[in-house]
């Protein structure tokens, strides 16, 4: 037999249920079981312990918030001048495989034509895009022929690509758990990786509650003026779609 459940949740109520399922299953070695929860209170030890003999405890140790290989910096910036410095740190950095991170489907647009128009190869990763398209554009990211994916936080968890050398957060996430998965896209089986956060006027109010959770200060990345660059080119305007 296999049960699963939260401490707190066996502890309000479910004890009467399950000691009424394992008193109709078999007894003495004619049954094995499985008790798997995310906390072991004592109400989850003391059923555990009732109902099964031989009990082995199998703990796994939590997982560390942030990986020690993802260097993490930040950046404070104005929200005129956020375009140009993503440009400004894609040259100086050169990434193979980046993931760049917005919030809404319109500034991932936004970013895509900017960094088009400066000359780099970028495409954009979002909800509505459609799946024969999405797997087009995660191979040919993986395979190296697409230096840039721009995403939204749709595409932030469950993507399994080796090698990705930077993440930028251009926006930085409202909630602080998807800045970990964002951030985990990189560094992965032993690599090392670069996080780089934007913090802006928009987005930066986010900011105290990232690095409560993760337990640190992200470290400054320094002036501004050293990556913003002198020939910038300004993308034309996104026209927006009648609504209706």
């Amino acid at each position: 037999g296999w049960w699963e459940g939260g401490g707190g949740g066996v502890g309000r109520g479910c004890c009467k249920d399950i000691r009424s399922l394992l008193r109709r299953r078999p007894t003495g070695p004619e049954r094995k079981n499985y008790l798997v929860s995310a906390t072991l209170s004592h109400r989850v030890l003391e059923l555990a312990y009732e109902h099964m003999n031989d009990t082995q405890k199998v703990e796994v140790e939590p997982e560390k918030v942030t990986a020690d290989l993802v260097q993490q910096t930040m950046f404070h910036v104005s929200n005129d001048e956020k375009l140009p410095l993503l440009v400004g740190l894609m040259r100086a950095h050169e990434p193979f495989r980046t993931l760049v991170f917005i919030n809404t489907k319109r500034g991932a647009e936004e970013v895509e034509a900017a960094l088009k128009a400066n000359g780099l190869d970028a495409a954009t990763l979002s909800g509505d895009v459609p799946q024969n398209k999405r797997e087009r554009l995660l191979e040919d990211f993986k395979e190296g022929k697409l230096p840039v994916l721009v995403a939204t936080d749709v595409a932030a968890r469950g993507l399994h690509i080796p090698a990705v050398s930077h993440v930028i957060n251009f926006d930085l996430p409202q909630d602080p758990e998807d800045y970990v998965h964002r951030i985990g896209r990189t560094a992965r089986a032993g690599a090392k990786g670069d996080a780089i956060s934007l913090c802006c006027e928009t987005w930066g109010y986010s900011l105290p509650e990232i690095e409560a959770y993760i337990g640190h200060k992200i470290e400054a990345g320094g002036d501004i003026t050293d990556f913003l660059p002198d020939d910038y080119i300004k993308p034309a305007p996104i026209p927006r779609k009648p609504r209706g």
